[in-house]
């Protein structure tokens, strides 16, 4: 899971996403890939690692997980213990920056997008204050926690649907992919878009597995570049 927290002052030490994304496990990245646009930028990158728990889709073995899964559905029960642990973990992250744009992928996209509606209500699933203020959210081949209420919760107050429709989200997911099936990120985009959503962007690449590919990474620099004003850096 990544986050990135803009601007910072000129000068000061950064880390490009090339160099990030050689570092992680994630297949199929090439360093080829066009990540020009964030070298010069005044753009800081927050890479943490999920927690190590026992994870009840792996038979309780323990592994890396932001939060338990029993199964990567919209009925499957959502840990909202552990949803609200990670998402105040990355909000105290960047509790000092000034600007924030977080992402992820798989459960960490999963995650962004719960970080996601707890931005838009001000409050997490245990109703403590959510403080952060997010500028943009990114889920790679990930889903939406909690989506069976989240429509009419949206729908109780004007805020909250001011929040909705001014919060910049891309989703792109694989069709092949067999860990987090397709359907799961093309369902978690029409129930955003139907929540209100409204600058909500979905992606999806023919055949691509549970990785990344640099086309989709291009993409991501491209989204980012518009929504974090890059452009002319």
């Amino acid at each position: 899971m990544f986050k990135a927290a803009n601007p910072l002052e000129r000068g000061r030490s950064q880390i490009n996403w090339s160099q990030l994304l050689e570092n992680l496990p994630l297949p199929n990245v090439s360093s080829t890939t066009n990540f020009e646009a964030f070298y010069s930028s005044s753009v800081k990158w927050i890479c943490p690692t999920a927690p190590t728990r026992p994870l009840s889709l792996l038979g309780g073995f323990p592994c890396t997980a932001w939060f338990d899964a029993q199964d990567i559905s919209e009925n499957a029960p959502d840990d909202l213990e552990g949803l609200d642990a990670s998402a105040a973990h990355v909000a105290n992250l960047l509790s000092t920056e000034p600007a924030d744009s977080i992402g992820g992928f798989s459960m960490g996209a999963a995650t962004a997008l719960y970080s996601a509606t707890c931005h838009i209500f001000g409050q997490y699933a245990n109703r403590n204050p959510y403080l952060l203020n997010l500028t943009s959210v990114i889920g790679l081949s990930g889903w939406l926690p909690c989506s069976r209420k989240l429509r009419n919760r949206i729908e109780r107050t004007n805020e909250t649907i001011r929040r909705a429709a001014s919060l910049p989200i891309l989703l792109c997911h694989g069709s092949g992919d067999d860990v987090v099936a397709y359907k799961h990120g093309e369902n978690s985009a029409r129930i955003l878009s139907c929540a209100g959503f409204e600058n909500l962007t979905f992606r999806s690449y023919n055949g691509l597995g549970h990785y990344t590919i640099p086309e989709e990474m291009d993409e991501v620099c491209r989204w980012l570049n518009a929504r974090l004003g890059l452009q002319g850096s």
